[in-house]
């Protein structure tokens, strides 16, 4: 979803309203490939709440809540506070399950969060 809040090299992704969650924290590095630290890269980060839903489509949810955009320090590192996502089954009557019965798949999705990484001058 577009307009995610930005970071500047540490943050927090929850709203604090799923007293249900239990915290986490997601931290990492961007390299280039030659192993050089990328500061300044965009590290677009979402997922889905304790009970498998995603703000912006869950109207429960704050906006934004649990997505994040965060700018890399000058090491080419970030850090953000979350909270543990759940797994989730697609709506047996939305658009992606219909599709995934024609492909014959079932539409049960483990917890997981996704990430795109960018930078000038370098590939998405």
């Amino acid at each position: 979803v577009a307009g995610a809040p930005e970071v500047q090299g540490t943050g927090r992704m929850d709203d604090g309203s799923d007293t249900d969650a239990e915290v986490m924290w997601l931290n990492g590095q961007v390299r280039d490939t030659e192993g050089n630290p990328v500061a300044g890269a965009k590290v677009e980060v979402w997922h889905a709440n304790s009970k498998g839903g995603y703000s912006f489509f869950d109207k429960t949810q704050s906006d934004y809540n649990l997505r994040r955009t965060i700018i890399t320090d000058s090491d080419g590192r970030y850090a953000v506070r979350s909270i543990i996502p759940s797994g989730y089954g697609c709506p047996p009557d939305s658009p992606t399950q219909e599709v995934l019965n024609l492909l014959g798949r079932h539409g049960e999705r483990p917890a997981h969060i996704h990430y795109f990484i960018s930078a000038p001058g370098y590939q998405h």
